[in-house]
């Protein structure tokens, strides 16, 4: 049986459908859990699971593992579900509380603080209810379903994929598949077909569930146009540039 990391956002909506429709929730081949992003890469650190979408961060921690398929979390410009928001201008901010559910996003926020919007706030956890803490000099990054509220809520909002793209020209990944060692490319063909299955059928999947959710969520748009799934030579070059320069901070 092959254990898999799964992610409880929006943003897996087509990987969940592909994964239904396509049988594999039901296939005893398979065991799926679901975690927030960073609980997902400790699932694979740890050892339960084999199998995961986890935050590209992390991913020179995973040893024994490979990235697999040709999906991913990516985005070209405006992500909209991960923002660093404040009550005051780039200029003003002197701390940054830190989403705990993402390595990632955190560390995207990090390296444009330093190389592109040059500043130098004061980094620090957040706790459950932070974004009540944003006031004044006081800013967060917020990622996921949250943050569709949060552009509703603050006045200013930074979009973290889209500044990326004005800092290098690069579009941003946030998230991978990847597989440990032992685990058979054989094994994963049906697992990947679905995954692809679908992104192919992003709308279709938005539609589903649209009416769950206010409308400023906007599903159609994010999961057809927001976030692009496919894993192509301009996100590895993404990834690649993130990578190396989070090496350095």
């Amino acid at each position: 049986m092959v254990r898999v990391a799964l992610v409880s956002y929006l943003n897996t909506t087509p990987f969940m459908y592909g994964l239904r429709e396509r049988g594999l929730l039901q296939s005893p081949d398979f065991r799926f859990d679901a975690y927030y992003p960073s609980a997902c890469a400790a699932a694979l650190l740890e050892g339960r699971a084999d199998v995961g979408l986890v935050p590209v961060a992390v991913l020179p921690q995973l040893e024994g593992f490979r990235i697999v398929g040709e999906t991913c979390i990516g985005a070209v410009g405006a992500v909209r579900s991960v923002l660093l928001v404040s009550k005051s201008p780039l200029k003003d901010i002197r701390r940054i509380a830190l989403d705990y559910q993402s390595r990632t996003s955190v560390q995207l926020c990090r390296l444009l603080c330093r190389d592109y919007w040059k500043i130098e706030p004061e980094f620090y956890p957040a706790h459950e209810n932070y974004l009540d803490d944003v006031e004044g000099e006081t800013a967060a990054v917020v990622i996921g379903d949250r943050a569709f509220d949060a552009l509703q809520r603050f006045e200013y909002t930074y979009d973290l994929s889209l500044e990326w793209e004005l800092h290098t020209g690069l579009p941003f990944v946030f998230a991978v598949w990847v597989a440990a060692e032992s685990v058979s490319n054989q094994s994963l063909e049906e697992f990947l077909v679905a995954l692809q299955w679908g992104v192919d059928r992003a709308e279709t999947a938005a539609l589903e569930i649209h009416t769950h959710y206010p409308a400023h969520y906007d599903l159609k748009t994010y999961l057809s146009t927001n976030i692009s799934y496919t894993l192509d030579a301009d996100k590895r070059k993404g990834l690649e540039t993130f990578l190396q320069r989070i090496s350095t901070l």
